[in-house]
This record gives C-alpha cells, structure tokens and sequence, in this order.
C-alpha cells in the first residue's frame, strides 16, 4: 500500500509502514462512507469505525472530516496520474495528442464510475457539495501539462498550460452535465464532448 503523497494536508505524514497502511485504511473508508451517506452526515467517528482504528488515529492524520476529504481528493489526482502514465506509456508516442486526450478522458471517466467517493469528491472541487471552485482545475491542467509536454513534444510554457486548463474546464462541465442526466454518464454527451475538445487542440496543437 502507498503512502498518501506529502502533498495532502496531513497533520502528521506518515513515516513507518503501518502508519501508511492505517492512512490508507482511513480514506478507503471515507471513500466508502461518502457513497452510502454523503459529506453533510460523514463523521471521523464513524470513519474510524469503518477503517477499524481508534478515533486518535484519525485525528493524528486530520483535523477534521474536510481535510480528510481533501486528502482523498488528493489521492484521486494521483492515482489519475498513475494510471494515465501507464496507458501512455503502453500506448507509446507515435499517435499523438489525440491518443492522449482519449487516454486522460477514458481514465476519468473510469474513476468517476467506478472509484468510491469520486462522484462526491473528484478532485477537490465538489466539497462542500455544490461548490466548484477554481483551483483543483488548474491543478489538473498543471499536472496534465508537465505529464503530456514530453509526450507531445512542447515546452511546458504557459500558452500549453492555458491550453490545458481550458481543455479542464470544458470537460468538467459537461461531465458533470453528463452524469446529471444519467448514473453512468450521458454517452452523447460525452461524445459531444470528445469532439469539441478534439477541435479546440487540434486548431491549438496540430
């Protein structure tokens, strides 16, 4: 089991593997908690109960139940961006931005129907539920744009990461339109979707 990244905001990061292990056991049950009873009636008690630690346990990692789903939100970008990684790096380079876009949507729609608590959570910008801030998109256009740079040949500039931070902003709103119409995500769309953003990149990266 891996370590959440430092980059969470932990009180205390874990340092010996049990720790880490029990951190893991917290989200997951977080995550879990979140599907069946929502943000507004999520507890650390009840966190703690699910994880099977005791509730000091919990309180070494967070102060409250928003920054524990701030470090699951944490967590989802990471693992994103492992599992994007990889398929990029079966896919190889030879097909272009249009694979990778593909790459990065597939990816996203597979956590947001598959991961626990993703739906309520995502990337950081659903909690408090209904709220969508600004940042956790340009978090993922930062890392989208340092992961795909090299795979597409381009500095890593700022007309790159505008870009893709435009690229973010379309795609979060119309899956979060697609998936209000339907439980697994409204496929035209999304169909719509992948074409708009497949001519906005290649009008910008062709």
């Amino acid at each position: 089991m891996k370590p959440v990244p430092q980059a969470t905001p932990l009180r205390r990061a874990p340092v010996q593997r049990r720790s880490a292990e029990r951190l893991t056991r917290i989200l997951d049950a977080c995550a879990d908690l979140l599907d069946e009873v929502g943000y507004d009636n999520l507890s650390t008690r009840a966190v703690a109960l699910r994880a099977g630690v005791p509730i000091g346990s919990v309180y070494r990692f967070f102060g409250n139940k928003r920054q524990m789903a701030d470090a699951l939100a944490q967590r989802n970008l990471e693992r994103f961006t492992e599992r994007v990684t990889e398929r990029l790096r079966e896919s190889g380079e030879e097909d272009g931005w249009r694979t990778a876009m593909d790459v990065v949507l597939d990816e996203y729609l597979a956590m947001k129907r598959t991961a626990p608590g993703f739906s309520l959570v995502d990337f950081g910008n659903q909690i408090p539920v209904g709220a969508r801030h600004a940042e956790p998109n340009h978090r993922v256009a930062d890392r989208l744009t340092d992961l795909l740079s090299g795979y597409l040949s381009r500095e890593p500039d700022d007309d790159l990461r505008r870009t893709f931070l435009i690229a973010t902003e379309t795609a979060d709103t119309l899956v979060h339109l697609a998936f209000r119409m339907a439980p697994e995500g409204d496929e035209r769309i999304i169909q719509e979707m992948r074409e708009m953003l497949r001519a906005y990149l290649a009008r910008v990266l062709d």
